[in-house]
């Protein structure tokens, strides 16, 4: 039963956001063939701050074992560069003119094994995002409780129905998780 103030419906809501960046993060972890995905997550210093590399340059697939990256702006290559390899993708660019080549590598035993700890560490920020808005959930139902606008009871049933709906958000990040170990596994 929804306690009025705390908007479980947004909290939800920001949860499943979380949920979403870590389906696309999991997507740029590709097991098999070169897919313009992997570089999603390679963010790049450009201009001063940090972009997403699809802002300085066009991604294409020529081989399926082969990413070619044009960078637009002369000036960016060695960032763009710099940016991919710091990106924990194992992929080793190389640079001709403003065209980075990046040859996808086999995968080996050693590579699966960085690549299930790379997923591990998205799926650990995934749930991070969701505890700090079950956080922010559980502040609002303690200010409102102390200002006297809902009950006591009325905010433990707030908690709880935070902390569920919490609890279930993370059992979905390890599902997906397992699901992603289970793909990157597979020889």
């Amino acid at each position: 039963m929804p306690v009025e103030g705390v908007d479980t419906a947004d909290l939800k809501r920001r949860m499943e956001g979380a949920l979403a960046v870590l389906k696309t993060d999991f997507a740029s972890l590709r097991t098999g063939r070169a897919s313009a995905t992997m570089l999603d997550a390679v963010s790049v210093d450009a201009y001063g701050q940090k972009m997403p590399i699809s802002q300085v340059a066009t991604i294409s697939v020529p081989e399926p074992r082969m990413l070619a990256v044009q960078v637009w702006d002369k000036s960016m290559v060695s960032a763009v560069e710099k940016g991919i390899r710091e990106s924990n993708l194992g992929l080793n660019p190389v640079v001709d003119g403003q065209l980075l080549r990046l040859p996808i590598p086999e995968l080996n035993q050693e590579r699966r094994q960085e690549l299930i700890k790379v997923a591990h560490k998205y799926a650990e920020q995934a749930k991070v995002s969701i505890r700090h808005v079950r956080r922010d959930g559980m502040d609002t139902a303690k200010k409102l409780e102390k200002d006297g606008d809902i009950s006591q009871d009325d905010s433990r049933v707030a908690s709880d129905e935070i902390q569920k709906l919490t609890d279930s958000m993370i059992s979905e990040v390890d599902t997906a998780l397992q699901t992603k170990e289970q793909e990157i596994s597979q020889v």
